[in-house]
C-alpha cells in the first residue's frame, strides 16, 4: 500500500483528521492523541496492510509502521490541519517528569529531525581522521580543507537548524526562527565577536557571544519568541498583518536576544570562568573531575569557547600543560561507551546505526551525536556517561594527567597527552579513558535493561 493511502486508512480507524489532537513520531511508531477515544478502531487499524501493530500507552495510541515511519507521518502532516509536534513525549506524559527531565526530553526531541545531518558530519570528520592517520590525505591539501569544513558545517550552524526545529515545537512560524537563528551567526555579527569592541544597540550594552555549536541559547530565544509572535498576531490589524506582525515579532526579539537570553551562556561563563581560573592555580586536580562530569552541559550552553578555550591556551602558556582536557577526555568515552550499550541493546536496525557510528564518533573526540542522537534521548545513558566520566576524571585529577598540546580530546588524538618529561602520563590517560568508557557502558547497559519503558522503545 503506498504511503497517502496508508494515512488515509490510518486517518479512517482513529476517527478522522478531526479527532486528531496531537500526532508525533519516533523510529517507527506514529503516536495519536485523540479528542475521543471512542472512535478508535483498533481491529481496523490492525488489519491495515502497512500496520506492522499497535499500542496504547496512557492517552497516546501508537501505530506501528517501521523504518518508513516519517514518509507516512509526512502524509498524515497534509492531511491533517493543525501544527503538529515531533517530539517522542506528549504533553500529558511530561507533566509527570520532574523539570529536569522534561528539559532533557525536550532537548532531546529538538535533535530528532536534524540528527542525519549531525550525524554525517561527524563521519565526515571521523573519516578526515583515518585518512590523515594513513597518510592517504595530507592537512595541507585542498581537499582536506574542503572535507574540513564540510564537516563542520551542520556544527557551525546548529542554531538555524535548532531554530526550525525548536520553532515547530513551541509553534512559532519556523521561517521566522530560522531567520532568529541566522542573525546570531551574522558575518556582520560574528566581525564584531572577533574585534571584541564594545557594542550597544538602543543604548543598552550587548554582550558579544560566539553562538556557533551552541543549542541552550537558541531553544530559549525560540521559545520567547513564540509569546512574542502570538502577541504580535493580536496586535497587528488584518490589513496590515502580513508585514507588520513578523516586522514586530523581530524587532521585539533582536533586543532580548543579543542583550538578554543570548548571552546567557557567555554570562554563566564569565562566572564559571572565574571560578576555575581559581581551581586551575590552587587546585588543578578538580578539573578533571568537573570536566568529565559536566561537559556535555558545558556543550550545549556553548561555554566550551568562553571559558575552555581561553583557560587552556593561558595555561598550556604558563605551566606547558593543562588539565581540562583529561576532563574532556574521559566524557567523549562516556559518552561513547553509553551509546554503544544502547546499540548492543536495541533490535532497531536504524537505533543500532546510530548508536554504534555515534559510540565510535566520540571514541575518535566527535560526542555530540551520541549526546544528542542517542544518550540525551535515553535520559539513563546521559545520567550513567556522566558518572563514568566523573569517575575517570577523579583517576586523571588525582594521577595527574596532563594535556601537553591544544587539540581535540580523542583516540585520534591521544599523542596529545604525551609528556616528555612523564612517560607515564599517556599511560594513565589511557587508564581513565579504559575506566570512563567502561563504567559508563556497564552503568547504562544496566540501567536501561532493567527500564521496561526504554526497552519497549528500544526494541
Amino acid at each position: 500500500m503506498a504511503n497517502k493511502e496508508l494515512a488515509i486508512e490510518i486517518l479512517k480507524g482513529v476517527g478522522s483528521q478531526n479527532n486528531v489532537s496531537t500526532l508525533m513520531h519516533c523510529a517507527t511508531r506514529l503516536r495519536f492523541t485523540l479528542k475521543d477515544e471512542s472512535l478508535y478502531n483498533d481491529k481496523a487499524i490492525q488489519a491495515i496492510d502497512g500496520v506492522m501493530g499497535t499500542k496504547k500507552a496512557g492517552n497516546q495510541y501508537q501505530i506501528i509502521i517501521g523504518p518508513g515511519v516519517a514518509k507516512v507521518y509526512g502524509e498524515l502532516t497534509d492531511l491533517i490541519d493543525y501544527s503538529v509536534e515531533t517530539n517522542e513525549d506528549t504533553k500529558d506524559e511530561r507533566q509527570n517528569n520532574g523539570y529536569f527531565k522534561n528539559i532533557l526530553d525536550t532537548i532531546s526531541g529538538l535533535f530528532t529531525p536534524i540528527l542525519p545531518a549531525i550525524t554525517g558530519g561527524a563521519m565526515i570528520k571521523v573519516l578526515l581522521i583515518l585518512l590523515e592517520m594513513t597518510g592517504l590525505l595530507s592537512e595541507g591539501s585542498q581537499t582536506y580543507q574542503i572535507l574540513t569544513f564540510v564537516g563542520d558545517t551542520p556544527f557551525y550552524f546548529l542554531p538555524i537548524m535548532i531554530a526550525y526545529t525548536a520553532s515547530v515545537k513551541f509553534k512559532l512560524n519556523p521561517i521566522i526562527g530560522m531567520f532568529l537563528g541566522l542573525m546570531l551567526i551574522h558575518p556582520a555579527y560574528m566581525d564584531m565577536v572577533s574585534l571584541g569592541e564594545s557594542v550597544n544597540f538602543i543604548g543598552l550594552p550587548v554582550t558579544l557571544a560566539n553562538y556557533t555549536s551552541t543549542v541552550i541559547p537558541v531553544i530559549l530565544i525560540i521559545w520567547v519568541a513564540s509569546y512574542v509572535e502570538m502577541f504580535a498576531d493580536k496586535v497587528s490589524p488584518n490589513a496590515i498583518k502580513f508585514f507588520f506582525k513578523p516586522l514586530l515579532t523581530i524587532l521585539f526579539m533582536v533586543p532580548i536576544a543579543f542583550i538578554i537570553i543570548g548571552p546567557l551562556g557567555t554570562i554563566v561563563g564569565t562566572w564559571l570562568g572565574a571560578g576555575l581560573n581559581i581551581i586551575q592555580t590552587e587546585a588543578q586536580w578538580l578539573l578533571p573531575i568537573i570536566f568529565g562530569i559536566l561537559s556535555p552541559i558545558v556543550i550545549m550552553f556553548g561555554m566550551h569557547y568562553v571559558v575552555t578555550i581561553p583557560l587552556v591556551i593561558a595555561a598550556l602558556e604558563v605551566n606547558g600543560f593543562d588539565m581540562i582536557g583529561p576532563g574532556f577526555l574521559v566524557a567523549n568515552m562516556a559518552q561513547g561507551g553509553a551509546a554503544l550499550a544502547i546499540g548492543l541493546l536495541t533490535t532497531k536496525t536504524q537505533l543500532k546505526a546510530l548508536a554504534n557510528s555515534s559510540s565510535l564518533t566520540a571514541i575518535l573526540g566527535v560526542s555530540e551525536p551520541a549526546i544528542y542522537g542517542v544518550n540525551l534521548r535515553y535520559r539513563k545513558p546521559f545520567f550513567a556517561a556522566m558518572i563514568g566520566g566523573g569517575i575517570g576524571g577523579i583517576i586523571a585529577g588525582v594521577i595527574g594527567v596532563k594535556r601537553i598540546v591544544f587539540g581535540p580530546t580523542g583516540l585520534s588524538t591521544i599523542a596529545i597527552f604525551i609528556d616528555p618529561g612523564n612517560s607515564l602520563n599517556i599511560i594513565f590517560a589511557i587508564v581513565a579513558v579504559i575506566v570512563s568508557f567502561g563504567l559508563s557502558f556497564l552503568l547504562a547497559y544496566l540501567l536501561v535493561k532493567n527500564d521496561s519503558q526504554i526497552m519497549n522503545e528500544i526494541k
